[in-house]
């Protein structure tokens, strides 16, 4: 979408500049603002505007650094349309190091949100109404939850297939079909018309190079592909493995408690009967191998020392 001008909270954002504008959420209870740093870069030329969005989990942290990493090396600087970065959207759960906000909600369930609702719905209702509709493209960065670890996916939906396409100039890992939660951000801006890709990659409270690095790639095609910018030299130096499209996944959940080995890396390939781990007691009592019952590809791996029975393990992705 072309745009010549461009509106947000009250501001006229210049064409060919860089614009620094706080969004304002919420108040603590000692009546301090809570404000989110927004990161505006405009081009020169209309363009479409490309939101990207960390740390709507707070202790996600490989999305705030990948946004990070854009805008120190000022990647995020178009020539054409609009870059909005907001590195860290959930800041107390930042500053705790927790996924949640104070009130123990969880921001990503939240949406569209209410101007009178929980902290976190006011922090929904916010970004929905003031930010999300000047974006035409939205890229929310994720990781696994606690100690699993993803290995770097764009998750879409079976119902929009044009996403598909973004999806493959975005290079993750996998490809993943995943129906949108209940409530979730990106439920709410593909109801309203966004075109979002989630990407999810590594653990939370955690930063792996690896998937930092794809992440930033990921965008830097995905501008080029938007005639935002040209990034061809850069892209040219990068890896250039065609995605892997997963149907389909599910859990493979441990047979029994206690301490868990596992011997094989994330997004490896994986046969029906193949040998990845293993769990025993503390007291070396007994040590069972856990195998695969099924073949396909790791595309979540659980990175606990320590599991119960029946806690999730491996995440299976299938291409059939």
């Amino acid at each position: 979408m072309k745009r010549q001008s461009l509106q947000l909270l009250g501001k006229t954002i210049p064409a060919g500049r860089k614009t620094i504008i706080n969004l304002e959420t919420a108040r603590l209870h000692t009546r301090n603002k809570i404000e989110v740093p927004v990161i505006i870069e405009r081009g020169k030329e209309p363009g479409p505007v490309l939101l990207l969005i960390g740390g709507i989990h707070g202790n996600e942290i490989n999305g705030v650094e990948i946004i990070r990493g854009l805008i120190s090396q000022k990647y995020n600087k178009p020539t054409a349309g609009t870059v909005i970065c907001i590195p860290a959207l959930n800041v107390l759960g930042f500053l705790n190091q927790t996924r949640e906000f104070p009130d123990g909600k969880d921001l990503n369930r939240m949406f569209p949100g209410s101007q009178n609702g929980s902290m976190a719905s006011l922090f929904a209702w916010n970004l929905m109404t003031k930010i999300l509709p000047a974006a035409d493209y939205i890229v929310d960065f994720h990781t696994g939850g606690a100690n699993r670890f993803n290995s770097s996916q764009i998750r879409i939906s079976r119902d929009h297939p044009e996403l598909f396409e973004l999806a493959k100039i975005f290079k993750p890992r996998f490809i993943v079909l995943a129906p949108d939660r209940e409530k979730s951000f990106r439920e709410a801006a593909t109801k309203l018309g966004k075109k979002i890709l989630l990407f999810e990659g590594g653990k939370s409270l955690d930063i792996h190079n690896r998937i930092t690095q794809r992440g930033v790639n990921g965008v830097l095609r995905l501008m080029h592909h938007l005639n935002m910018r040209d990034f061809s030299a850069e892209i040219a130096g990068m890896p250039n493995t065609d995605p892997i499209f997963i149907r389909e996944s599910s859990w493979i959940r441990a047979r029994h408690g206690g301490m868990f080995r596992f011997q094989v890396k994330d997004g490896a390939k994986v046969e029906k009967g193949e040998i990845i781990g293993s769990i025993s007691d503390p007291y070396g009592g007994f040590e069972k191998a856990v195998k695969m019952p099924e073949s396909g590809y790791i595309i979540g791996l659980n990175h606990a020392p320590i599991i119960y029975q029946g806690d999730a393990l491996i995440h299976l992705g299938k291409t059939e």
